[in-house]
């Protein structure tokens, strides 16, 4: 047995309940223990948040587990961690329960990095705060900053210690000075959050290991492979080239452990719900240091059943109520983003449908506008993306909205589903997905892209993409050229995909460097504790010499690049139209070259307009749903008209148009 009690502070406090009674007969009445008084205020926002948690619960835990004695602990973990809650936190919760739509303003933008790549240390990062406000940044996500396993930590997302921080950045009390700095410059924190694994030595996983029959039942366990092997009949490979499988032998207990994605990653247990009380502490304690942002990763992986890909179990939409109620009980000013990179079939869960609906996380990401916007700009084509995104996506959500992006930290997985590309003539998915990993890893004749395949499948013939979107976007080629109009059509891309995703409604999420042209990093291959995973590639430093002497020259990529974002994200944040409340509806002008979004706001309806190919477009004035003009320009500015009927729209243009007058 460990000597040690591995449980976070807060929990330590209600684990005693733990040997409390045991199942209850759902055939008998039972009445609710009568709780400790607690504030008033607490106890309204715990009645509001019993309303939404009590039925999801009795769907996961009853009869096995007595509903009742958890939501007992339950609220005794919320209320000690709402006393223990600073009082600035504490207006910022009455000022955003208050006005709980906050994040759907149209000022919101978001800036994602790596701390060390971007500021150094979190004592640093204030240092930055003045070069993101220039941005428009009113919320930043930082890179997995919590104390990762030594080694290889599948950069950052095995953690150790969900309470702690990796020490190279800092302390968790600088993590905590600088979110109030980030706080005061009206900059919202968010965190990585792994759900679905912890890393092999977490003090959980240690417990296990010494044979800890409460810490055992935190993760999947299995005394042979017979279970496993039925499994994995249908559990598709995250990582088939470096990590194939989703079990590991663990020879210190003599078990198999699940470990989806890494061997050292070991899958939590969700079916058991001292998990949840544990992530709920675990997300207490951080919102008490100031995160306000919850990225809560690979929640698509949560539950397990026998016979399914383990993958978007409507049992995880329950779980995702759970934590984001719950903690609206205790901290109201914190949020919370379903990271889940599925097809769009099961992509719109994340943000409530049905029962569910306005009740899980706030924010999710929009996998599928990214795809389909890379694909439309390879193909010259932007019949799919109209298709896809005009038949799978509602309008809006209740309370919740997309966060909309063009890359990330990780790969850009082709995900053209059999489904989708029916609808366009003569499309075969499997064919589009092969010329779009070509187009981008540069092999492709004519193709304009510099990345790398990523994790091929033998199976499936399927191949990921590595890239910064400078060089998926053509930068790099177009330097190397020295040619100006092709180094112009690479700027011109960057910023009408830049442009796309701030008109679409949701937060658009800048990636560190895209703003000033960064390209791939090949650098990362002479590091050993790097070169075996090819996602470094894109990850690049920020390098602020560099910086400085590009913006210093105004008609260079970077000046260009940096100069035409700060220009789309003020137009943003100057158009309330593009709150995110509006509804957003994908427009189909019936021509491949054009993509087209209107957010009719009742007062001024405004239609972003993109030609995704490198000559000209001529639209007919009479196929806008705005009228047949003339228009103002919300982006760039100016009234923009339509001679004879047609509006002329320059290769790669962008174009926010509003009625004049």
């Amino acid at each position: 047995m460990s000597d040690r009690d591995p449980s976070p502070p807060a929990q330590k406090f209600v684990r005693a309940a733990r040997e409390g009674a045991g199942p209850a007969d759902p055939s008998l009445p039972r009445p609710r223990p009568r709780p400790r008084a607690a504030h008033p205020l607490f106890e309204l926002r715990w009645r509001r948040a019993l309303r939404e948690i009590e039925g999801p619960l009795h769907r996961l835990y009853a009869p096995a587990h007595d509903v009742d004695a958890l939501l007992g602990r339950m609220r005794d973990l919320l209320y000690a961690h709402w006393r223990a809650r600073p009082q600035d936190l504490r207006a910022l919760d009455l000022e955003r329960d208050v006005d709980p739509e906050w994040f759907l303003s149209e000022r919101m933008a978001g800036y994602v990095c790596y701390v060390d790549r971007f500021a150094g240390t979190f004592r640093d990062l204030p240092d930055r705060i003045p070069y993101l406000r220039t941005l428009g940044i009113t919320y930043l996500h930082l890179m997995p900053c919590l104390l990762p396993r030594p080694g290889d930590s599948d950069g950052g997302y095995a953690v150790m210690d969900y309470t702690e921080t990796d020490p190279r950045l800092g302390s968790i009390d600088d993590l905590e000075a600088a979110a109030r700095t980030l706080r005061a410059n009206g900059i919202s924190l968010c965190i990585d959050l792994v759900l679905n694994h912890t890393a092999r030595e977490h003090r959980w996983a240690e417990a296990a290991r010494a044979d800890d029959p409460h810490y055992r039942a935190f993760y999947r366990l299995f005394e042979d492979d017979t279970l496993p092997r039925r499994y994995a009949e249908t559990l598709p490979d995250i990582f088939p080239a470096q990590a194939p499988g989703s079990f590991t032998w663990e020879p210190t207990m003599g078990r198999w452990v699940w470990t989806t994605f890494n061997t050292f990653q070991w899958d939590l247990n969700w079916e058991n719900p001292e998990v949840l009380l544990a992530f709920l502490d675990i997300i207490m304690t951080l919102a008490n240091r100031g995160v306000e942002v919850f990225r809560l990763d690979a929640v698509a992986f949560l539950w397990k059943r026998l016979g399914t890909t383990c993958q978007n179990l409507p049992e995880v939409h329950d779980l995702l109520q759970i934590l984001v109620q719950a903690t609206r009980a205790a901290a109201p000013a914190v949020i919370h983003k379903a990271e889940a990179i599925v097809g769009p079939r099961d992509l719109v869960a994340y943000l409530g449908q049905g029962r569910h609906e306005g009740r899980v996380c706030q924010l999710a990401y929009h996998n599928s506008l990214m795809v389909q916007a890379w694909s439309s700009l390879a193909a010259r084509d932007t019949r799919l993306m109209t298709h896809v995104l005009g038949r799978h996506f509602p309008e809006g959500f209740r309370r919740a909205t997309w966060v909309t992006y063009l890359r990330c930290h990780d790969d850009i997985g082709w995900a053209i589903t059999d489904e989708d590309a029916a609808g366009i003539p003569d499309l075969s998915a499997p064919a589009h997905r092969a010329f779009l990993a070509d187009f981008y890893n540069g092999s492709f004749p004519g193709s304009f892209a510099r990345g790398e395949d990523f994790q091929p499948d033998p199976v499936t013939g399927d191949r990921r993409t590595n890239g910064t979107l400078a060089s998926l976007a053509g930068l790099e080629v177009a330097l190397e050229s020295g040619e100006t109009g092709r180094i112009d059509d690479a700027v011109a891309r960057i910023l009408m995909l830049h442009a796309l995703i701030a008109v679409h409604g949701g937060i658009p999420l800048v990636f560190m460097g895209d703003e000033i042209g960064l390209l791939n990093d090949p650098s990362f291959r002479s590091d050993p504790h790097l070169a075996a995973d090819g996602r470094w590639l894109h990850r690049p430093r920020m390098d602020w010499v560099a910086l400085e002497e590009g913006l210093s020259q105004p008609d260079s990529p970077a000046a260009r690049i940096a100069a035409g974002l700060r220009t789309i994200l003020a137009a943003r944040a100057a158009c309330p139209s593009l709150a995110g409340h509006v509804p957003t509806r994908v427009v189909d002008l019936g021509d491949r070259a054009l993509f087209s979004v209107l957010r009719p706001h009742e007062a001024v309806p405004v239609l972003g307009l993109f030609n995704f190919t490198e000559h000209p477009a001529l639209v007919p004035a009479g196929r806008l749903p705005i009228g047949t003009g003339p228009w103002h320009d919300r982006l760039w500015g100016g009234t923009v008209e339509a001679p004879e009927g047609r509006l002329d729209l320059p290769p790669y243009a962008a174009r926010w148009l509003a009625p004049a007058g």
